[in-house]
């Protein structure tokens, strides 16, 4: 079933809508939303959707899907992150119905998709000029959150504090638990991203009992990660990194160089503890005190590939 979740009306009087799509089961059970395009230029999550569409059968064998591509329709057509007034509708939530729009917006998402479901799988990629390995998020000293996030398993699962306003941290206040998927980067189509994500939700669903197995491939172990921090750069200069997504390293090694467009006065970054590679800029010119390398902190008992 297919309905279109009106939003506001535009200034030339056109009514813009939040597509909707649900998946009822056979019988009742867990009701899981599956939301995207929050910000506006993360593309992935709304193929993630179409495929995990095309692949789940209806009726499910229980519970329901609430399928929302794209909440942030104003960001989407403007392939912009934010909504028309540069506010981020990601810091937003719960919102108020009397609030700016990405207030209205928030409050809309809250009340009429995560109040009727029970868990919720929200889509992201990094930001404009930055990358994701693909990973999920949230609060892993919640048991069903975790449970949530091993049947995902994606490469990496990293343990991470809500941040106020967020989706997640709104519908966590409230019960609901909720897992972030985030990879690739912001205006493309990543296809080993995508290749993640569907895989991890579909993994959700059958976890939940709600769809079968579709894949008997034995799935690697993810890897967990308690903490992350960003390395900054020292200095301004052009930036040659060394290491990519998902790439192991240990503490003190060099993982990329800071130098003039001659390559002279290079000063080297470093790995300040032992760590995966979970996210990268993508832009090479920087300034002093700019984050260039997002590094999830290995247990030490796990070490680093040679």
């Amino acid at each position: 079933m297919r309905f279109d979740l009106p939003v506001a009306l535009l200034p030339t009087h056109t009514q813009l809508h939040i597509p909707v799509t649900v998946v009822h089961g056979a019988k009742p059970g867990p009701r899981v939303w599956i939301s995207a395009a929050v910000h506006g230029d993360e593309l992935n999550g709304v193929e993630i959707i179409r495929r995990v569409l095309e692949m789940v059968r209806d009726p499910l064998r229980c519970g329901t899907i609430v399928a929302v591509p794209i909440v942030n329709v104003f960001g989407f057509i403007q392939q912009s992150r934010y909504l028309p007034d540069r506010r981020d509708l990601n810091r937003s939530f719960p919102g108020s119905v009397r609030g700016s729009l990405a207030s209205r917006i928030a409050h809309l998402f809250m009340n009429e998709i995560v109040e009727r479901c029970t868990h919720g799988i929200d889509l992201h990629t990094a930001a404009e000029d930055r990358s994701n390995y693909p990973q999920v998020r949230g609060d892993m000293e919640d048991p069903e959150t975790l449970q949530l996030a091993r049947a995902f398993a994606a490469p990496v699962t990293v343990h991470s504090a809500t941040r106020p306003g967020s989706l997640r941290g709104a519908a966590t206040k409230r019960g609901k638990p909720v897992i972030v998927f985030e990879g690739g980067e912001a205006h493309r189509f990543n296809e080993p991203a995508i290749h993640v994500g569907v895989r991890g939700i579909l993994g959700v669903l059958h976890s939940l009992g709600m769809v079968p197995r579709f894949s008997r491939k034995k799935r690697a172990e993810t890897i967990l990660v308690e903490e992350s921090s960003w390395i900054r750069a020292r200095r301004g200069g052009l930036l040659r990194l060394f290491v990519d997504e998902g790439d192991q390293v240990k503490e003190g090694e060099k993982v990329g160089t800071i130098g003039d467009p001659f390559g002279a006065e290079r000063v080297a970054i470093r790995a300040p503890f032992t760590g995966v590679v979970i996210g990268k800029t993508n832009n090479p010119v920087v300034h002093g005190g700019d984050s260039v390398v997002h590094l999830g902190k290995l247990p030490a008992s796990d070490g680093a590939a040679d």
